[in-house]
């Protein structure tokens, strides 16, 4: 039976349009899709399910890839308090869910509304995107999965009298950083489950089938991520892979290090290598754990990067760092002018309203669709179009981007001037030779055990 989703109004396909300028266009320097073969033909009733580790930015960029469907999704209710938003993001395919730790007990029973909601999102062929985790994490590992996702399927199954095929969808999303923009992020796609085959299984035991199920899923979602499960040494596992330690492990096993996908596996492979290390060689370990810990604050006092270490610059790098910035700073000016308040309002607003910060990166793509790139670009196009003309106004819209990326470069180029004085100035001398010896030797010794 074909099954016909609904189709979004034309006003819901321009703001996707414009949200895929903001998030791709501007605020990801590069996304990378695999496994996108692996997505069910539209029509086809589909759950996909996902880590949950960026808050808004991981459902945005699957709903901005997957632009063939009418994509659902579940988020928490507090967002849907004031009645304007209820409204644009249920036409949006947002549906509440509502946990008793944060609306109460009472509020629990208006989950079964919005999952009959998302079960007639499936029975019309739709595709409906959960987190089973429930919430999203601060770190990258995977927490435990719920239920909630299979019983929706498997109710949208019965509903169709279990002659429709049901497919779970895994996937994950991977950030080469949470909080920066213009960096990299990663959806992976594996292939779909076919819940047609459970389906007599389900009918005599339907808590076994979907206990079975649910272990499959996340064992398919843990493979595709980069799953750190020794929390007690989370830090300094994380830190060391994003040292030049994991650049120099990616390399030497043939991995690409600034390619986000090739990096991504090398980094799971280290990372697998370090946990078993410490299951294997604690004591070892944990002094280097330890070391690595004085290391990581060592660079936090002088304020400097690991990066530094491995290029290490002599005085011609801050003389020359200094000069480019010179020789841009006009062109800077320019840029920073029209595009200042893309950086200025979420650093005026972000340290009083973000407590969690696993939201900050969500809350920059926010303001500047809501704001920032309303007030930096939509009115002064506006402006000059009326003023000076159409091709005034078009020449900024296609100069704006560039102007983003040149300041936002500009303002990295600086901070790395910066941290080349204080790694070449005479008084940190002694201290920078500490830090370069301790590093050496938590390179080496980490070699020793791992190779």
């Amino acid at each position: 039976m074909k099954r016909t989703p609904r189709d979004h109004s034309l006003f819901l396909k321009a703001f996707r349009v414009y949200l895929q300028f903001v998030n791709s266009g501007l605020y990801f320097r590069k996304e990378h899709i695999i496994g996108l073969e692996n997505v069910p033909v539209d029509g086809t009733p589909c759950v996909v399910v996902s880590n949950h580790q960026n808050c808004l930015n991981d459902p945005l960029c699957v709903c901005l890839k997957l632009t063939d469907r009418r994509m659902n999704f579940i988020a928490r209710a507090n967002v849907f308090k004031n009645p304007i938003f209820n409204k644009a993001l249920r036409a949006m395919g947002l549906l509440p869910a509502y946990r008793m730790s944060h609306e109460g007990f009472g509020a629990i029973n208006k989950n079964r509304s919005t999952m009959d909601a998302a079960g007639q999102a499936l029975t019309d062929g739709e595709t409906l995107m959960l987190y089973p985790e429930a919430d999203h994490q601060d770190k990258r590992w995977l927490g435990t999965f719920k239920l909630g996702y299979l019983r929706i399927a498997f109710e949208a199954a019965e509903k169709m009298g279990f002659e429709q095929d049901v497919m779970v969808l895994p996937s994950c999303n991977h950030y080469s950083n949470y909080f920066h923009a213009r960096t990299d992020m990663l959806i992976k796609f594996d292939k779909p489950i076919s819940l047609k085959p459970y389906y007599e299984r389900y009918k005599k035991s339907p808590r076994e089938v979907m206990v079975e199920l649910n272990g499959l899923v996340r064992s398919r979602i843990q493979d595709m991520m980069l799953h750190v499960s020794d929390l007690e040494h989370y830090d300094e596992i994380d830190f060391l892979r994003e040292t030049g330690y994991g650049q120099n492990y990616a390399r030497e096993h043939g991995f690409k290090p600034n390619y986000l996908p090739s990096r991504l596996i090398a980094d799971q492979q280290l990372v697998d290598k370090m946990q078993s290390a410490t299951m294997e060689r604690p004591e070892e370990m944990e002094v280097i754990y330890a070391d690595t810990k004085r290391y990581a604050l060592g660079l936090k006092e002088l304020g400097i990067r690991d990066w530094l270490f491995r290029h290490n610059p002599g005085i011609e790098a801050p003389v020359l760092r200094g000069l480019g910035l010179l020789l841009l700073l006009p062109l800077y000016i320019v840029s920073i002018i029209p595009t200042c308040l893309m950086f200025l309002i979420p650093k005026l607003f972000i340290r009083k309203l973000i407590k969690d910060q696993m939201f900050v990166s969500s809350f920059n793509v926010g303001v500047s669709a809501f704001v920032s790139v309303p007030l930096c670009l939509i009115l002064p196009i506006v402006l000059l179009w009326v003023f000076l003309g159409f091709y005034w106004a078009l020449g900024y819209f296609v100069a704006f981007p560039f102007m983003f990326i040149l300041a936002w470069n500009y303002m990295r180029l600086f901070l790395k001037f910066v941290g080349s004085c204080i790694f070449v100035c005479r008084k940190n001398r002694s201290r920078i030779a500490e830090l370069r010896e301790l590093r050496e030797s938590i390179y080496e010794r980490l070699d020793a055990i791992l190779k």
